[in-house]
């Protein structure tokens, strides 16, 4: 069966196709990640499928058993409803089949107390006998005990005899509270209200999903739960979301969308973006290939058209115009995003001690760390419990309640708002990143800003009139020119997407100064910190290393195995701090067995040989036709690929240790 055929979908907001000939189909049980740069068209998509938006062209069907269910980030709650009231309402259809059920139960057991010939009717084969009475029930009987039984079979499949416990299980999932389940829907913020919207479409069941961004609003527990749900359910899946964390959990097919038609991958987002450089770079070759024939062919045909050669110059003219166009390589540009060198700083960036705050209650009490200089700390903790106040306290900008928290020697601090309040409406994207102080010229800050992805007349906009991605690029932009060697980071990927994510995370690692961030995005925590700051409901932890390295943790603890001792606080010095380079060091470990850096120069110059032997051969046209052979040809790439990533870390052992 399929559950959905998209066939052909077009649709145009001006000159330019959003969508031009999208085709795909989804079966069941199938979750597919939607994924594209932004402004690509993945939630006018999403809309055309769900059937609240008509495409131009082509269509959107689905299977005439299938009931689509879709989530989009606009909000659509009426008041006069507790938050407990509306998520159940979701259900309704599973209250109604309960009262249908006890309505037929009644409805059949008085038919069936009627006796005599509404019981038994009148026997096939003789007059009514009342000493022998033939059981033989009447058509209504008949079919109201098919009637139950069908209800009864459709409770039992959806799981509807205990529909306050799915409620309550669902709204604890997503991280709504208990004392709160009472509370008036008017009365919940936007970001609630969404985790609301979301609450009631998990709870319908509907066959096929849709769900776009349905992960902003939630902390990093309530994604994890959600991730479990969609995996557990039977229900096929679209989802978009720039989390790639749950792409990676979720998906089991990937669609890219780019230049209005999709491209389809197997597997999860990991697998795609092996993929997608694998794909891209057979793309170009065979791009380049043919342009260099038709290069060749066309210099061929100037040089012989009125010569000897006129002839075979024409013969390949005409082969010209029968060439096939190879098309250009589907590229997603990122944006080559980096940061100036810092400036250097003492050896202690930050230093807390004893930290605390409250608003009524406390948010944190008893912190106590210190950030060096070059680290990279990440700062989790659920919705609501103070990491944007605890950033702010660790680097002065809010005072706390308890204790000191002092920047360090020469310490300059560069900060991204996660609201961009330091960005003007009004104000021209290209003089918004010009510093508070200093002068620089139009040409810098207009190649600055080409750095971070915007470039024409997109730099010439009013901040008011950008989307959130483009705005966020203009104020990640800004902090270049802050001259800044500490960056202090409030939810920098929002609104980003998966390449313009990946770029800032590529300039955070080559950036020589120290980071210290906040972030739900755990393949961005993940990739970038090096330490921890995850805040408990009775303590903030400090952990070194990234989100892996605390998971295992906690998951260590949940099954009683013993755990790494955490790093003892470091204590407060009176004076300047000493210099890292007059510190005794610990003697690295080696990850690697001895090797020679000569030897593992040979054999990754061999496997890299290998590896570019490889690639000539998936991009020969004659390949293409050998489904099998390009199996084989990627299974072997794969490999040389995987043992040069374990080559390369071994290499950079090997030089660092080998003396």
């Amino acid at each position: 069966m399929i559950v959905l055929d998209v066939q052909q979908v077009c649709k145009h907001f001006g000159p330019e196709p959003v969508l031009d000939g999208v085709t795909f189909q989804v079966h069941p049980g199938e979750r597919i990640a939607l994924v594209g740069p932004n402004g690509c068209g993945k939630s006018t998509l999403l809309r055309i499928i769900a059937g609240k938006e008509e495409p131009d062209a082509g269509s959107a069907a689905l299977h005439p058993s299938i009931h689509a269910g879709s989530f989009e980030q606009q909000v659509h709650l009426a008041g006069g409803r507790c938050v407990y009231d509306e998520a159940k309402s979701a259900l309704a259809d599973l209250v109604l089949l309960q009262r249908e059920a006890v309505a037929v139960a009644e409805a059949l057991a008085e038919a069936a107390e009627k006796g005599d010939r509404s019981r038994f009717g009148q026997a096939p084969d003789g007059p009514f006998r009342k000493t022998a009475p033939v059981p033989f029930f009447s058509d209504d009987v008949q079919r109201l005990a098919t009637r139950y039984d069908h209800v009864q079979q459709e409770l039992d499949r959806r799981d509807a005899y205990n529909l306050d416990h799915k409620v309550r299980r669902v709204l604890a999932g997503l991280g709504f509270a208990e004392t709160g389940y009472r509370q008036p829907v008017e009365s919940l913020s936007g970001g609630e209200q969404n985790r609301l919207m979301l609450a009631k479409l998990l709870l319908a069941e509907p066959n096929l999903m849709l769900l776009d961004e349905p992960s902003n609003h939630l902390d990093i527990d309530a994604t994890q739960w959600l991730e479990e749900f969609l995996v557990e359910s039977s229900a096929a899946v679209m989802v978009v979301s720039h989390d790639r964390s749950l792409l990676d959990r979720v998906a089991t097919r990937v669609l890219e969308l780019v230049h209005g038609t999709v491209d389809s991958y197997a597997g999860n987002f990991s697998a795609y973006w092996r993929q997608k450089q694998e794909r891209l770079l057979v793309e170009r070759r065979t791009y380049e290939k043919q342009q260099t024939e038709i290069a060749k062919t066309e210099e061929f045909i100037r040089r012989n058209a009125y010569g000897q050669k006129h002839a075979q110059a024409e013969d390949r003219r005409k082969k010209i115009e029968r060439i096939e166009p190879v098309p250009l390589p589907r590229e997603i540009a990122a944006p080559p995003m980096a940061f100036p060198a810092a400036a250097r700083s003492g050896d202690v960036v930050v230093r807390a001690e004893r930290l605390g705050k409250s608003f009524g209650q406390p948010l944190f009490r008893n912190v106590t760390f210190d950030i060096a200089r070059g680290e990279r700390w990440g700062l989790l903790g659920p919705n609501g419990c103070g990491k944007t106040t605890l950033l702010k306290c660790l680097v002065g900008l809010i005072g706390p309640g308890e204790g000191h928290a002092t920047l360090g020697h020469g310490v300059k601090l560069g900060y991204f708002d996660q609201h961009l309040h330091e960005l003007h409406d009004d104000m021209q994207a290209v003089d918004a990143v010009r510093p508070p102080r200093g002068s620089i010229d139009l040409q810098t800050r207009r190649n600055l800003l080409g750095r971070f992805g915007l470039s024409g007349d997109t730099q010439l906009q009013p901040v008011g009139r950008l989307s959130g991605g483009e705005r966020c690029r203009v104020a990640l932009a800004r902090l270049c020119l802050a001259d800044a060697n500490l960056l202090l980071l409030d939810e920098p990927t929002n609104h980003l997407d998966l390449w313009a994510r990946d770029a800032l995370e590529r300039a955070l690692l080559e950036f020589d100064g120290t980071v210290l961030f906040v972030s739900h995005d755990r393949y961005f925590v993940n990739r970038v910190a090096d330490h921890l700051l995850v805040m408990e409901p009775d303590r903030v932890r400090v952990v070194e290393g990234n989100f892996d390295t605390y998971r295992q943790m906690t998951a260590a603890q949940a099954a009683g195995r013993p755990v790494p001792p955490e790093p003892a606080a470091k204590p407060a010095a009176t004076a300047e701090a000493p210099s890292s380079a007059d510190a005794p060091k610990a003697k690295r470990r080696r990850r690697f067995p001895y090797r020679k850096v000569a030897d593992l120069e040979g054999e990754i110059f061999q496997r890299e040989t290998e590896v570019e032997r490889l690639h000539a051969k998936l991009a020969d046209g004659a390949t293409h036709r050998d489904g099998d052979r390009v199996r084989r040809l990627m299974s072997r790439m794969d490999e040389q690929k995987a043992a040069l990533a374990t080559l390369y870390e071994h290499w950079e052992e090997a030089v660092e240790m080998n003396w």
